[in-house]
């Protein structure tokens, strides 16, 4: 099986950073694509920022130049700086990995328990 698990969040004042981590264990062929989400109180969930296994990267328009998706293939590990942080940035937030987990398997989605990003003014 494979487990992710994030860490990183907590409270910040605006115009501070965090960089969020997401560590995946397990049987793990490769780790293709992943994105990072976030909920926000009464808010439905959003995808932040998305990288292809090929390096291609996107994020949305609220955050682009101040967040920043990257991973470490050696850890299995992917990170989301965020920079400048705004109030309207506090959500929880979720990694999603699409991890093949043996040569010869589909690869799946894969989901983290989420960590609290806290923003105050």
């Amino acid at each position: 099986q494979v487990q992710l698990v994030e860490s990183g969040g907590g409270l910040v004042q605006a115009g501070g950073s965090l960089r969020l981590s997401c560590a995946a264990s397990g049987s793990i062929f490769r780790l293709n694509a992943m994105g990072w989400y976030r909920q926000g109180p009464g808010k439905q969930r959003e995808v932040v920022a998305a990288a292809t296994s090929g390096g291609t990267t996107n994020y949305a328009d609220s955050v682009k130049g101040r967040f920043s998706i990257s991973r470490d293939n050696a850890k299995n590990t992917v990170y989301l700086q965020m920079n400048s942080l705004k109030p309207e940035d506090t959500a929880g937030y979720y990694c999603q990995l699409v991890i093949r987990q043996y040569y010869n398997s589909a690869p799946r989605d894969y989901w983290g328990q989420g960590t609290q990003v806290t923003v105050s003014s």
